[in-house]
């Protein structure tokens, strides 16, 4: 009973999703400065985010990267391989618009394979730092994996556009449906497990749907919320500032006739304060318009800064007193 709970407890599955979260070392400065910008940044994105595949039986038949590919990867009908892994590995397919089952097949093992080796080598150096050989090996893995994923993406990439233009999701604009296909076309080829025997676009072609679906219902929230159309141009627009200038000149103008009138019953130092500090008696108008400090009006009539401060304040005070009464009258 007990070795059968033992042989439980270190069961894997034969296929499926595999993740590691690495705690690897980075290698040490001397190595990271023979690699390039590109290299150090992949690097550090290796040795930060989880890093996963979708493991395979048949790769656990190889630990060297020159196994012969037959023992690693099983041999697709109408694909010639040759007998060396990483030789095969960089072998470039040339299928048509479609890739067929075997030639799908041939490409997700070569995928996750090189992603294995990259989980392999991280869990090998777990809690130790990398080695210059490490590195390398490391990168090289790693740059496969990134190769391959971009020929799968390129492959496939016509089937979101397809889905897309036959979709009838109303209110979502064929650029935005492509975009949401697409990023779930990117974690499609993430998980996809050709173990299961079905081909990617089956795979893809739900996932796909579902980000359209999604987009679509963003939509609908949108128009609930914001139901006229968005238009640059309004937000561009200097409404606000034009009514704030148009609001200001008409109390420079209303101002300006009670300082005429003299309405307020002002002082000529009041006055002459005003006019100086407000520019009431230039020929300038909105933003032209050019506005003494009070050390400048204090300099001007022979007083100081405060003195000038306070004949304002007063000055004001009698100013508002007949706006209010206008405006009262008005009402």
């Amino acid at each position: 009973m007990k070795r059968i709970i033992k042989a439980s407890k270190v069961h894997r599955p034969a296929t499926g999703v595999r993740r590691l979260r690495p705690t690897a070392k980075p290698p040490a400065a001397a190595v990271l400065q023979h690699l390039s910008q590109a290299q150090r940044e992949l690097l550090e994105r290796l040795l930060s985010e989880p890093q996963e595949c979708v493991y395979h039986p048949c790769f656990r038949r190889s630990t060297m990267p020159g196994a012969e590919l037959e023992s690693v990867l099983p041999k697709p009908a109408g694909c010639t391989l040759s007998a060396d892994a990483a030789s095969v590995l960089e072998t470039e397919l040339a299928p048509g618009e479609v890739l067929s089952a075997d030639e799908e097949r041939l490409l997700f093992l070569r995928f996750n394979y090189c992603r294995y080796r990259v989980l392999r080598i991280l869990a090998r150096f777990r809690g130790r730092r990398l080695t210059a050989a490490a590195v390398r090996t490391l990168l090289e893995w790693a740059n496969r994996a990134q190769e391959i994923r971009t020929d799968i993406i390129r492959f496939n990439t016509s089937l979101v556009l397809a889905m897309a233009r036959r979709s009838r999701n109303s209110g979502v604009e064929l650029g935005e449906l492509v975009s949401e296909g697409n990023l779930a076309l990117l974690r499609c080829v993430d998980k996809f497990d050709v173990a299961r025997g079905f081909k990617f676009s089956t795979y893809a072609c739900r996932a796909i749907l579902a980000s359209f679906s999604r987009a679509s219902a963003k939509a609908a929230r949108h128009r609930a919320q914001f139901p006229a159309p968005y238009d640059p141009a309004m937000e561009r627009s200097d409404h606000l500032e034009t009514r704030r200038e148009t609001i200001e000149l008409e109390c420079v103008d209303e101002l300006k006739r009670i300082l005429f009138e003299n309405a307020a019953d002002l002082s000529p130092v009041e006055r002459r304060v005003l006019n100086a500090r407000f520019s009431l008696d230039g020929s300038s108008s909105g933003r032209n318009r050019r506005r003494r400090t009070l050390d400048q009006v204090g300099s001007l009539l022979g007083v100081s800064k405060e003195r000038v401060r306070q004949i304002q304040n007063q000055a004001m005070l009698k100013i508002r007193a007949v706006l209010e009464e206008r405006l009262l009258a008005a009402s």
